[in-house]
């Protein structure tokens, strides 16, 4: 059974830091290009960042460019967001999420395979 878990949510004040964790089991993320996609009360789910499998080519929304970042290890099987300078825009619940996508980094979460089930991040003014 494929599960993505995600983690390091919680509530931070702006200008804060969180690091979100999402760790697979049932398949192996080395195979697997993986997103981070976030959702805000009333709006829908939008891409955050991405990554390819093999790490070397990553992809950012252009609201948490130079802001956020996106890695991976694929020998612990874990994606990771490290998020700075937080703003309280970036509330949401934020979802990790696994594509079976070649080569490149896609924000169009059609493509992606599987989902974790959200970790809630809360910057406050």
């Amino acid at each position: 059974q494929v599960q993505l878990t995600e983690s390091g949510g919680g509530l931070v004040q702006a200008g804060g830091s969180l690091r979100l964790s999402c760790a697979a089991s049932g398949l192996a993320l080395s195979s697997y290009a993986m997103g981070w996609f976030r959702q805000a009360p009333g709006k829908e789910r939008e891409f955050v960042a991405g990554i390819t499998w093999s790490g070397l080519s990553t992809h950012y929304a252009d609201s948490v460019k130079g802001r956020f970042t996106i890695s991976r290890d694929n020998a612990k099987n874990t994606v990771y967001l490290q998020m700075n300078s937080l703003k309280p825009e970036d509330t949401g619940v934020y979802y990790c999420s696994a594509g079976k996508i070649p080569g490149r980094v896609v924000a169009a979460s059609g493509e992606y395979d599987h989902w974790g089930q959200g970790t809630q991040v809360t910057v406050s003014s």
